[in-house]
């Protein structure tokens, strides 16, 4: 890491409460920095409080913080989602679906199907098995960093970036809704995997960016909702008021990096977010043969 993990540490003695709501507002910040990102909110939520000492969280707590991120983003496009949930009720009204703005909310409907089917099943069938399997392990999440890098680099390579908002169409909404359901594999990243797909199917990057921040709307909603109950009664944060601090944390956090990440796509590419996923599968996978072999 560059920075002394000490620093991220508090002093011996801390009250419990407060040192709960430290390490919420840390692991807020995480999250709002990472979420929107090419580079997996989950990895780092799993990866940084390892690091410091502090255990995995576990799959409700880093739900209920992704619901600051939803936040942010909803008050970030608040006229966009405005424009888009008027123009399809209009094209109800008018069965004419074929607006801009009606598809694209379509598209977004569509393509919130695949992550909300799987997502159920997981929930209901294989939530006790997801949280304790190897897929939240360290080394997998530094593998998956790496294969997503390089699918990333590839995507660069041999995307066209001709296609806008405007172009959408229900199937490509499909398509990135396939593309989103593998982000329930931890460390595949959720904007990873539809930036990668969207730039793969000939987007422009500024509008592959901004598709997959809506398309992310009713996903992490829905699963943040559900997993409010588990997280207050939850032992890795501590109750109700370190689980606002992290979400509050993680929606002004999550409102910096949305921005910046959009001035950053208009003028450059995403091979910054390819690097820093090779980094970083690589040092989550040396601290993993270090820590085993010690």
């Amino acid at each position: 890491m560059s920075f002394p993990l000490a620093a991220l540490t508090p002093p011996d003695g801390a009250p419990d409460l407060a040192l709960a709501c430290w390490r919420a507002l840390v692991l807020g910040i995480v999250q709002g920095l990472t979420e929107f990102l090419p580079i997996s909110s989950t990895a780092h939520l799993k990866a940084a409080p390892v690091l410091l000492g502090w255990g995995d969280p576990g799959v409700a707590v880093t739900a209920v913080l992704q619901l600051g991120s939803i936040g942010a983003v909803i008050g970030y496009f608040w006229k966009d989602l405005r424009q888009l949930g008027l123009g399809l009720l209009q094209g109800l009204r008018q069965r004419n679906l074929n607006g801009p703005e009606a598809t694209l909310g379509l598209a977004i409907a569509v393509g919130t199907v695949p992550i909300l089917v799987a997502g159920l099943t997981i929930r209901l069938f294989f939530y006790g098995a997801y949280e304790a399997s190897a897929l939240r392990s360290l080394p997998w999440i530094g593998v998956v960093s790496i294969v997503m890098a390089a699918l990333l680099a590839l995507a660069e390579r041999l995307g066209r970036r001709r296609h806008n908002l405007e172009q959408v169409s229900i199937t490509s909404g499909w398509l990135l809704g396939l593309a989103q359901m593998l982000a329930l594999a931890p460390g595949v990243s959720r904007s990873g995997s539809t930036l990668t797909a969207a730039l793969l199917m000939g987007w422009q990057r500024v509008a592959a960016a901004r598709f997959s921040f809506l398309l992310g709307i009713p996903a992490i909603t829905m699963a943040g909702l559900a997993e409010v109950k588990e997280a207050l009664t939850s032992s890795s944060l501590g109750g109700a008021l370190p689980l606002l601090v992290g979400v509050l944390s993680a929606a002004l956090s999550s409102w910096l990096a949305i921005a910046w990440l959009l001035r950053f796509l208009q003028r450059h590419s995403a091979w910054v977010f390819v690097f820093y996923r090779l980094g970083f599968g690589v040092l989550l996978l040396l601290i993993s043969v270090g820590g085993s072999g010690g």
